[in-house]
């Protein structure tokens, strides 16, 4: 009963960054701006977008219902802070104020943040570390549409 509690504690929250951010971008993805850019020839189609992003959140909620659950004693809270608030930002620069160089960082930084959970907790989560798998590739191609898009434009 308590990973459920967590899993929609999280649901809410990260569903809720996602709904910030995709207010931040202003229609950044239909812009003018955007639609003519030098995009990689991997950028996968717009409704891919909405997919995957459900699917990682729903996957990251349910990792860190299990992370929360698992190890409650360990302060876990600013590095999930710090990726909510790098996955926010990101939008905001890239999208709305169009700093490609910025976001780059910023979507780097997101990264290797998400890649500190596995590292930090793969003992204690097991095979449950799987969960985060999904945030992790979709954000190395998410860096490689970014870096394309600053070295093309």
């Amino acid at each position: 009963m308590k990973i459920l509690k967590f899993t929609v504690l999280f649901l809410v929250i990260n569903f809720g960054a996602l709904a910030l951010g995709s207010w931040l971008m202003d229609n950044g993805p239909i812009s003018p701006w955007y639609a003519n850019l030098n995009k990689a020839p991997w950028t996968p189609p717009g409704w891919i977008f909405g997919v995957a992003w459900t699917c990682i959140m729903v996957c990251f909620s349910v990792f860190m219902a299990y992370l929360y659950n698992i190890i409650p004693n360990k302060n876990i809270t600013p590095l999930f802070l710090l990726q909510l608030v790098l996955n926010v930002s990101w939008n905001y620069v890239f999208f709305n104020k169009q700093l490609i160089f910025i976001g780059f960082i910023i979507i780097g930084l997101l990264t290797l943040t998400i890649a500190l959970f596995p590292y930090r907790f793969k003992k204690e989560m097991g095979t449950k570390i799987l969960l985060i798998a999904p945030y992790l590739i979709w954000l190395c191609i998410a860096t490689s549409l970014n870096g394309y898009i600053l070295l093309y434009n």
